[in-house]
């Protein structure tokens, strides 16, 4: 234990593991264990410093003061003077912060009776509390409920502060010179008087610098060289070095100096692996001190340019390299015995024993500190380690756990790589291990708290985009987890019918944490919503058909289907008839097209090729409901239409029915739409897709260093928009025309530009085609999806891997993958360019997308015909199905199939 102070019929001590220990008179609650605590004869924990690494305690008359490593003042006790500095007068009985010395690099306190003294990292003095004696230096005797500097002492750096029962002593290096002021009665202030001093005066003596030579007139025996300087109740002390043999004064601005909080470094690891080598009974110290949180939360101070002092709620004042480097050290063979002593510090004392409420931001380092630890990546230490240290995370208070989001937010992407990957594992290991691992009430805590910490860090993610979206991705979810299984419980608790497991089950729902899942897993999940609410359309039709056909009302049955009958030549007209004779409810039941004239039965080819024949009319820009850029070629709305809207409505539902019946359509329209759609902000980077110039621009004028915006770019907030030939100003925000861009308020100029072309000029257009979007395709299940995720849902991908989709073909009849004609299918089919490939997909399977699940998703079929090689081979687009006759020669299957491909119109009955 240290001894750091004792006055005023108490005592303060301060433990090498951080600890801060109190007893004795608290009539004031100058013990700082706050309420319900009289007298103590023993000592007694302050247990509301905890965690905070502390360089200094020190005590007053009735007032107690604590000092963290990175400058946090603490105080305590009396304040009848303000000489706590927090602004008012009165008592404290527990520790407070006073913030207005957090930025000051505060690294010393001295206390008198009533009044207190700070000296900074820049040798600044800031005094407050009591000033009826002068002894707060500020040419007053008025108190001061606030620290403020001695303006006096500006100018000079100060290296030691006492204060004695009501005056204050300050020694100036530099010049030697030693300073009072205060309380002048007995003496104590050395100016020859015996009066009070209300500013900064020199205590007369001959003082010299250490470094300064003495000029040969003057007497050694008559000059002093300060060494250290003391003052207590009415007493001044001063420990001169020799003049023959000067020495530097002792500076308290350097914690070396002074005794603090013990830290762990390369020194002590060192020393601490000798001492178990000499003797094993000197463990119980070094585990107490590797316990500590406030020991680790001092040992990593970032100390360049005094970076730590910095410390706040946005920065953590850390070096997180010297972290590391520690850390691997440890890992060597030869401090094994000291790892297992850290382990067992880890696991038994300090993650158990994280408070929810820590005092200090200061005391939350630990936080970041503990996941670079090694052992913390190892699945055997999942349990006790790294799973009670997310539990821990998360009991975090909302301001503490905001400062953590903070911290995350500032440090570099690798080490939050590292911890997303590091709770994955952990997700990973716990669903590999759910039926042996644990009992199933302990699985539901550990596995709900990783995905909790991994929901916490994505919504930090979503604000600082740290690293991709699909780094939070657990690829080996979908083979560890019953997806449909799993979406029923989600959709179920959703919909409010809470599901209670039997006592052998588990009652996490990992639909419950969307942003684990990749984009085919969260397909599975929608096309299980959607097989969910069609088959309940379909029991509802068929229930209502049995009680009209009871009721001997058999005209009023419902189809189970929602079937539309359409002609090919009048295609928007028939789609907008049948929607508008069908109830929402008739939406959310499988589709079927039957197109007039053709005998095909709809097994999904038909519906794929009304899909694609429909939105291809819909977007066709003769319509002018929606704007091609050139420059991207990309769709947009129109901001100047005159089709009805619900032409737009039409095209939401067709969108929406697309997804809903599985099926990929091709939509030329930026990610904006699909952000729109789970209203997500449309930002610059969208305009940047859709329209790169407009884009560039806007960033060229963001970017632009010099002061003279307006002169340069002559902008205000409205914007030239063709309307009939004729260009038409549009302002951005009400009298935008009258207003200049200028460096002010460029940012607010691009949003408004941003918010134009997204929102403002399409409103109406937009909100009938999400109103039909969302009418088909809404609800939670939506809600999983990243807008990226959506778009890719919707339109599929263009990822041709067209290997993959020979590898993954299957083959019936006489054919098999060594068949002739199959070999030369295959080698005609990767003779062909791009646009030809892409024209047979859409042959056979009705569009020229790829499945989000990938090619091999396709699964097309390959059959053999008894048809002569005179005969074209035939797609049956239901079923992926292709009928090839057995050709004779390559020339002859590449004409045949050619053919084929070119002249493909309409379907077959299948």
């Amino acid at each position: 234990m240290l001894l750091c102070d004792s006055v005023a019929g108490r005592s303060v001590h301060q433990g090498t593991d951080g600890q801060l220990f109190t007893w004795g008179q608290n009539n004031h609650g100058q013990l700082g264990l706050g309420h319900g605590f009289t007298q103590q004869s023993s000592p007694q924990r302050v247990k509301s410093l905890e965690g905070i690494p502390l360089a200094q305690v020190t005590a007053g008359g009735y007032h107690s003061f604590a000092l963290s490593l990175s400058g946090a003042v603490f105080g305590w006790g009396k304040n009848a003077s303000g000489q706590l500095g927090l602004n008012d007068e009165q008592v404290r009985v527990s520790p407070c912060h006073v913030k207005p010395l957090r930025s000051q690099k505060v690294v010393y306190i001295s206390c008198g009776e009533e009044h207190t003294a700070v000296l900074t990292k820049t040798g600044g003095l800031f005094t407050f509390g009591a000033g009826d004696h002068g002894q707060l230096g500020h040419d007053s005797l008025h108190n001061e409920i606030n620290p403020r500097r001695v303006l006096e002492l500006m100018g000079s750096e100060v290296s030691q502060i006492a204060c004695g029962r009501q005056h204050t002593i300050a020694f100036v290096p530099s010049s030697g010179i030693l300073y009072a002021f205060g309380c002048g009665e007995h003496g104590q202030l050395g100016t020859g008087y015996t009066r009070n001093v209300i500013c900064p005066t020199p205590v007369k003596w001959r003082w010299f610098p250490h470094n300064v030579q003495i000029p040969p007139s003057v007497e050694l025996s008559s000059c002093s060289i300060i060494k250290h300087v003391f003052s207590g109740w009415n007493k001044t002390f001063v420990i001169c070095s020799k003049s023959d043999r000067p020495e530097p004064a002792d500076d308290f601005r350097f914690c070396k100096n002074r005794n603090y909080t013990s830290l762990i470094n390369d020194e002590t690891i060192d020393l601490w692996r000798q001492k178990v080598i000499d003797n094993s009974n000197s463990m119980n110290g070094i585990v107490q001190t590797l316990s500590s949180s406030a020991c680790w939360n001092g040992s990593f101070l970032d100390n360049k340019n005094d970076e730590h002092f910095k410390t706040s709620p946005k920065i953590p004042g850390l070096d997180m390299s010297s972290i590391k480097v520690l850390f691997e050290k440890l890992m060597n063979a030869h401090h094994s015995r000291l790892l297992e002593q850290i382990l067992k510090g880890f696991e038994s004392f300090l993650i158990p024993q994280l408070p929810s409420s820590p005092p200090d931001v200061e005391a939350m380092r630990i936080y970041i500190i503990l996941p670079e630890f090694p052992l913390l990546q190892d699945s055997k230490y999942y349990i006790t380690l790294t799973l009670p240290l997310a539990m821990a995370i998360l009991r975090l208070d909302t301001n503490p756990s905001k400062v953590l989001d903070n911290w995350w937010s500032q440090v570099c992407p690798e080490y939050f790589f590292r911890l997303i990957d590091l709770y994955k594992g952990a997700v990973v290991y716990l669903l590999n291990g759910r039926k042996t691992l644990l009992i199933p009430v302990l699985f539901t805590s550990y596995i709900t708290a990783a995905l909790r910490l991994l929901e916490k860090m994505h919504k930090v993610n979503v604000k600082v985009q740290h690293v991709d979206h699909d780094k939070f991705y657990i690829p080996e979810i979908s083979s560890l987890v019953d997806i449909q299984e799993d979406y029923l419980m989600w959709f179920l608790n959703q919909a409010g019918l809470k599901v209670r497991p039997s006592i052998m089950q588990d009652s996490v729902t990992i639909c419950s944490y969307p942003f684990v899942f990749d984009a085919q897993a969260k397909t599975k999940m929608l096309q299980t919503d959607a097989e969910l609410q069609m088959q309940v359309a379909i029991n509802g039709a068929n229930l209502q058909n049995v009680f009209m056909l009871l009721s001997l009302e058999p005209m009023l049955a419902k189809n189970p289907y929602l079937v539309l009958h359409v002609r090919r030549t009048s295609l928007v007209a028939d789609a907008l008839r049948e929607l508008s004779i069908h109830s929402d409810i008739d939406l959310k039941k499988p589709l079927k097209v039957i197109f007039d004239g053709e005998e095909a039965v709809d097994d999904g080819g038909v519906t794929k090729e009304f899909f694609l024949l429909l939105l291809k009319e819909l977007l066709n820009p003769i319509y002018g409901m929606f704007t091609v850029y050139p420059d991207s070629n990309l769709l947009w709305f129109s901001d100047i239409c005159f089709v009805e809207h619900n032409w737009f409505h039409l095209i939401g539902i067709m969108c929406g029915l697309a997804i809903y019946n599985f099926t990929v359509v091709d939509l030329h329209f930026p990610l904006v739409l699909y952000k729109k759609l789970l209203n997500v902000p449309a930002t610059l980077e969208d305009l940047k897709e859709l329209s790169p110039t407009e884009g560039r621009s806007l960033q060229e004028l963001l970017d632009y260093p010099a002061e003279d915006v307006e002169e340069t770019f002559c902008l205000n907030f409205a914007i030239l928009r063709e309307s009939y030939g004729l260009m038409e100003m549009k302002p951005l925000v009400p009298g935008g025309d009258k207003i200049t861009v200028n460096r002010d308020n460029r940012k607010e100029f691009v949003d408004s530009y941003v918010n134009y072309v997204f929102n403002q000029s399409i409103q109406e257009w937009y909100e009938a085609f999400s109103t039909g979007f969302l009418k088909v395709c809404g609800g939670k299940i939506l809600e999983l999806f990243q807008p990226s995720e959506l778009r890719a849902m919707v339109v599929g991908s263009s990822n041709y891997n067209w290997q993959e989709l020979e590898e993954s073909a299957v083959y019936k009849g006489e054919y098999t993958t060594a068949h002739p004609t199959v070999r030369m299918f295959w080698e005609t089919f990767h003779e062909f360019p791009l646009e030809k490939k892409k024209r047979f997909l859409l042959f056979l399977t009705g569009s020229d997308r790829i499945p989000i699940y990938g090619m091999s998703s396709l699964h097309i079929i390959i059959q053999s015909i008894s048809s002569g090689e005179d005969h074209l081979p035939v797609a049956h687009t239901c079923y992926n199905l292709l009928d090839l006759p057995k050709y004779s020669s390559k020339e002859i299957l590449r004409k045949k199939l050619t053919q084929a491909i070119d002249h493909y119109e309409g379907f077959s009955l299948v």
